[in-house]
């Protein structure tokens, strides 16, 4: 153990170094062939290495080419820094390496009270046993939407665990098209089909059109098929747009459907001053899922699936072998029972760190400075002559194009955010929207100042130059 003791205390100083200088480095830069050869072609060894060779490969050849996302100018997609807490704790989890599925031992004990406070700090209802963590929103997703497909069934007569999807009339979900791509994934793997994932109409903003929606739900009834599940956003990542959630809230119960809010992103936004008016009704919601790992930079990876009957999700999931009967376990049974994962990671410790680190205040503060961020950019181009605003700033994502020229300009806002990146000194990314090439910038970084969405803009100027 003396060689793990000294190791630790390396490895410590390794990673505390790593975050103390990012600010300094390139944000990215691409893998050199040397190291691309190494990282991907080694052999695996005859013999076990020493612990310390371990910490000098790691430093010398995975440290200095990063995703880029710990960097105060890193404004791609929805990837957070790591924060300290959940850095410093994570190795314990890994040093106790349970299960944690059920029991009685710290980690679902802890996920409890994770999972209570993720509920409490978005003010979504939370009965005991009310959600999971998940490696993701994705899997988070495919549990909320498998509890959505049981209960529909066994509202009609039939359980689609026992009998499968065959036979019956098409199952039918609500998604927009600024909806994320797990929704159609969850859709697909559920066996729904894709052509049964309606995509509804947004409105000038990029919110759901609840008129569409409703409109859509009546031909789909009349043409015998099974209206099940819209899925409304707490914050789209292409433009941060928030759906009229009380409204689809209001057009679920009308007809039975199961209400579920992507959250991953944007749920968090709610914090922030102001913004309450725009998440009205998502405490309604029969779901919700959110990413720990995305606006509170929990380490990778760590959902969260918020349930408002949790006996809909046992109810998709729940089957225990004879070698797993708990007899300890309580009503609430394991947390196997609501889920795909069987063997699941101690998820909660970091997840605890993280929040107990930034507390409630903090976790306010970050969301608050972030979005306001968000907005000041949204602000500088608008003033710009140069940059031209796509949408209204909601949560922390401010969706713009670069317009120094008359035309071409879909063309050369596709190829800006490679450019930007290549230069090492900013990264952002781009998507569409409303049918135009955009460019888009997420802040997630406590550190991000103001001077550095002056060097953004003035990248792009740059990068567009050389296109």
């Amino acid at each position: 153990m003396d060689e793990l003791r000294l190791a630790g205390a390396k490895a410590a100083g390794i990673w505390a170094d790593h975050l103390g200088g990012v600010a300094e480095r390139p944000v990215w830069r691409p893998v050199p062939e040397g190291e691309l050869a190494w990282l991907t072609g080694q052999e695996l060894p005859q013999t076990g290495r020493a612990l310390d060779d371990l910490l000098e490969d790691t430093r010398a050849h995975v440290l200095p080419y990063p995703m880029g996302n710990g960097h105060p100018r890193f404004f791609g997609w929805v990837n957070s820094p790591p924060n300290p807490a959940g850095v410093l704790v994570e190795p314990l989890a890994a040093a106790l390496n349970p299960s944690c599925a059920g029991g009685d031992h710290a980690g679902p004990h802890l996920e409890r009270t994770v999972v209570r406070w993720l509920a409490g700090l978005v003010g979504f209802p939370h009965p005991p046993g009310g959600g999971l963590l998940t490696s993701g929103a994705s899997m988070a997703t495919v549990i909320c939407l498998a509890a959505a497909r049981q209960r529909a069934a066994l509202a009609d007569g039939w359980d689609v665990r026992e009998e499968g999807l065959s036979g019956r009339a098409p199952l039918v979900m609500y998604v927009t098209g600024e909806g994320h791509s797990c929704l159609h994934k969850a859709a697909q793997l559920l066996g729904l089909g894709a052509r049964y994932v309606r995509t509804v109409p947004v409105d000038a903003v990029y919110r759901m059109d609840v008129g569409a929606l409703r409109t859509m739900i009546g031909e789909d009834v009349a043409a015998g098929l099974r209206p099940f599940c819209v899925a409304g956003s707490a914050g789209t990542v292409n433009s941060g747009a928030v759906d009229p959630l009380d409204e689809i809230a209001d057009v679920a119960a009308a007809h039975g459907l199961w209400f579920h809010v992507d959250g991953a992103y944007g749920a968090l936004g709610v914090l922030a001053d102001g913004a309450a008016p725009h998440y009205a009704g998502m405490e309604r919601a029969d779901s919700l899922a959110l990413d720990p790992h995305k606006w509170l930079g929990v380490p990778v990876g760590c959902g969260c699936a918020l349930l408002r009957d949790p006996g809909a999700a046992r109810a998709a999931f729940s089957l225990v072998p004879s070698y797993l009967v708990d007899e300890n376990a309580g009503e609430l049974g394991w947390f196997a029972e609501y889920g795909p994962e069987q063997t699941r990671p101690f998820r909660a410790l970091k997840t605890w760190a993280t929040l107990s680190h930034l507390g409630r205040a903090g976790v306010k503060e970050l969301v608050e400075h972030t979005a306001a961020l968000a907005r000041e950019l949204g602000a500088m181009v608008e003033r710009a002559p140069d940059f031209e605003l796509l949408a209204p700033v909601t949560t922390s994502i401010t969706a713009f194009r670069h317009v120094p020229r008359a035309g071409g300009l879909d063309a050369l806002n596709r190829a800006i955010p490679g450019a930007v990146q290549a230069r090492g000194n900013a990264f952002l990314t781009g998507t569409r929207l409303g049918g135009r090439d955009a460019l888009r910038a997420c802040f997630l970084h406590p550190e991000t100042t103001r001077a550095d969405l002056e060097v953004l803009l003035d990248e792009i100027r740059v990068a567009a130059k050389s296109l």
